[in-house]
């Protein structure tokens, strides 16, 4: 029981430091300059999202809050290649109108009546029907709206006000919390007694009673009992704004708005994204993404079009540490014919690379040059250790094509010969084949024989079609693909389900995915861009491979594969660097000597190796040589204050304390805050003296 109160103790301290840390990163709304706090209090308020609004309070700078609220406003843009933000302009003037016109019978300024609210919300009813202050009842006003139904409002609708006991400003009237007793000026029944007191309002104006009971035209609640359809359309409506807009693009913004460039961070656009696990011929895992922005925005200059996309990569292990990280550029010409094509298609940006076993974190970042737009996504993966029988995920493909020149390609989504196009919206029509691609790892000679996979098809959870595939029919069991004519499904909502059972029906593995089928005759897909790489330089990988296992901290493993490569290409001084790297943290010292040193032979692209070569000699003792390669860095590099110290240390090591002073004080000279190297030149002087 301790070690349980303990326990719990732990995970409540945990939770509460984050609070706490979360709460220190958020200003609070009181604390904001007062422009600021006016805009997120009153100009704002009914529109923003609550992560929109967490978001900002934790903007640190008023620069920051600036972009801010310019990303506010063009994610409401609904023209956004134009200069005016039609929505903002109708915005402030429907805060204008309200202020105007609503604020007649009340101290307060009109933004906030609830007539104010509903205006700003909705904008101009179609009409108004109001019914004037009289003996029988109190003043009522009651808007008529057109609702859009995909946000959870009726065709048509009313709002209704009235004055609670014919005095002040107009309220918001609710047929459940307020009845038809609350409009009667005069009524002595029971308050609780709502169909008395419909009847009794019937008798003044019929319209207005069925009203007290629902703002819904059409509906038809029981006499005395007040719609409750009503209250969600209300609510419905208050959250309107909130429903009409994504608020990922605020969280991206405080992730990147210290990475990317200022004039970026306001521009973010949703994307979709995939991510697929594919092994290849060589055992090696890759990782194959696409991403796919909802926007593609294009330069122009005389009659060429060009957009320019700049693509950054990187994996970090459980701990953050970055293990991988690349970018890759993507300059893209058109012409005006290519230019009226490709407007009418979204796209699709698509790499993969290499990866070791482990559990990581993607994370891509796409930006787009000519318009300052960035999109990205961040995904959860993990590469399997080839132990034991294991089922990749399901990959859904509109579309395959066999090349047989294919294999001399890596291209993403390719395998062997078959390219798969994908998308990250599991989308078909009904004259789509479905192409379902996995691997299974570790298949054994008796399922290879006796096994089979079955491949169940669910609608709305209850069984639709079956097929089951014997393994030893396959062809090719490195990659499993099967094609499935869509002719016979009805356009609804579908699973898959593949099983590998063996020779008794027994489920051994099993995986599941869902996709759609569109009522529609037919459905645009993506223009794709992507890069292929030469099978030839699949040597390429493998130092990549050897690098992430040295950025992983298993040197060992490391060193066998960066050998390997280097091997092959002595010269190379990128692959002759990796392995010595290797060789440096194991502590190998004289073969990261007999590696390099065939490098100062020939002129060099980069001389970055010098300094590896001199810490080498450095840590064999082999000063004066250290210092010799220390220099040459220099001349070729520039100035570097490790390499100056470095050289400090030599001659400090090797007695020559004079040249070690000459070196150190250089060294502060560049950057005097170097608290070590003053007490070191400290020291050399006062024994000077």
């Amino acid at each position: 029981m301790r070690k349980k109160n303990f326990v719990i103790i732990l995970i409540l301290t945990f939770f509460l430091c984050l609070t706490v840390e979360t709460l220190a990163s958020r200003k609070n709304i009181k604390d904001l300059p007062e422009k600021y706090r006016k805009w997120v209090e009153e100009e704002v308020i009914y529109i923003i999202r609550p992560t929109e609004k967490d978001v900002f309070l934790q903007m640190g700078t008023d620069r920051e809050r600036e972009i801010f609220i310019e990303a506010f406003w063009k994610q409401r843009d609904p023209t956004p290649g134009t200069p005016e933000n039609e929505f903002k302009e109708e915005h402030y003037r429907r805060i204008a109108y309200a202020n105007k016109f609503f604020s007649r019978d009340t101290p307060r300024p009109g933004w906030k009546t609830d007539r104010g609210r509903i205006y700003i919300v909705l904008g101009d009813p179609i009409d108004i029907d109001r019914y004037e202050e009289s003996d029988n009842i109190y003043p009522v006003e009651v808007w008529f709206y057109q609702g859009d139904v995909k946000y959870g409002l009726p065709p048509h609708f009313n709002i209704a006000f009235f004055k609670r006991r014919g005095i002040g400003e107009y309220i918001l009237y609710s047929p459940v919390n307020d009845g038809p007793t609350k409009l009667l000026r005069k009524y002595y029944g029971n308050p609780a007694d709502y169909e008395a007191a419909y009847e009794e309002l019937k008798g003044y104006d019929m319209e207005l009673a069925h009203l007290s009971l629902t703002l819904i035209p059409g509906e038809r609640p029981l006499i005395g009992h007040p719609s409750l359809a009503s209250e969600v359309m209300i609510s419905n409506v208050i959250d309107l704004p909130k429903k009409k807009i994504e608020d990922v693009y605020a969280e991206k913004l405080l992730k990147y708005k210290d990475i990317v460039e200022v004039e970026y961070t306001a521009n973010y656009v949703g994307s979709d994204y995939l991510v697929s696990i594919i092994k290849d011929s060589s055992d090696i895992f890759f990782v194959h993404f696409s991403i796919d922005p909802k926007t593609l925005s294009i330069g122009s200059f005389e009659d060429r079009y060009y957009s320019y996309f700049e693509l950054n990569t990187q994996v970090s292990d459980i701990e953050g540490k970055t293990v991988f990280q690349y970018q890759k550029n993507y300059p893209l010409r058109f012409n005006k014919e290519q230019l009226n094509d490709i407007q009418k298609k979204s796209y699709s940006i698509q790499d993969m690379f290499p990866l070791v076993p482990g559990s990581y974190k993607l994370n891509v970042l796409l930006k787009n040059t000519v318009s300052k737009e960035f999109t990205s996504f961040e995904a959860d993966i993990f590469i399997p250790e080839l132990a034991s029988l294991q089922m990749t995920s399901l990959l859904f493909s509109y579309k395959v094509e066999e090349n047989p020149l294919s294999k001399e390609f890596h291209k993403p989504f390719r395998i062997g010969r078959n390219q798969l196009f994908c998308q990250p919206k599991k989308v078909f029509i009904t004259k789509d084949e479905l192409v379902v691609f996995f691997q299974i790892y570790g298949l054994n000679q008796e399922l290879e024989e006796e096994g089979s996979l079955i491949y169940t098809f669910l609608k709305e959870d209850k069984e639709f079609t079956t097929r089951t595939v014997k393994i030893k029919e396959i062809r090719d069991k490195t990659g499993f693909i099967q094609n499935f004519s869509l002719q016979s499904f009805p356009p609804g909502y579908y699973s898959l389900k593949v099983a590998l059972v063996d020779k008794e029906g027994k489920e051994i593995l099993s995986d599941k995915n869902n996709f759609s089928i569109s009522y529609l005759e037919g459905i645009t897909r993506p223009w794709v861009i992507s890069k292929a790489t030469p099978v030839t330089r699949s040597v390429e990988y493998s130092f990549i491979l050897g690098n992430q296992l040295l950025n992983k901290g298993q040197s060992e493993k490391a060193k066998a594969v960066l050998e390997s490569v280097y091997r092959k290409n002595p010269l190379s001084l990128k692959f002759s660097y990796g392995f010595s790297r290797a060789l440096f943290l194991l502590k190998e010292y004289k073969k990261v000597k007999e590696v390099l040193k065939p490098l100062l032979e020939n002129p060099q692209d980069d001389y970055k190796f010098l300094s590896l070569l001199g810490r080498s000699c450095q840590a064999l003792q082999e000063y004066e040589e250290a210092i010799q390669y220390y220099k040459q860095y220099l001349t070729h590099l520039g100035t570097n204050l490790l390499i100056l110290n470095s050289i400090g240390e030599c001659y400090y090591l090797e007695g020559k304390n004079e040249e070690a002073l000459a070196a150190w004080e250089k060294s502060l000279e560049i950057d005097p805050n170097q608290q070590e190297i003053k007490e070191k030149v400290k020291s050399i002087k006062e024994n000077k003296l």
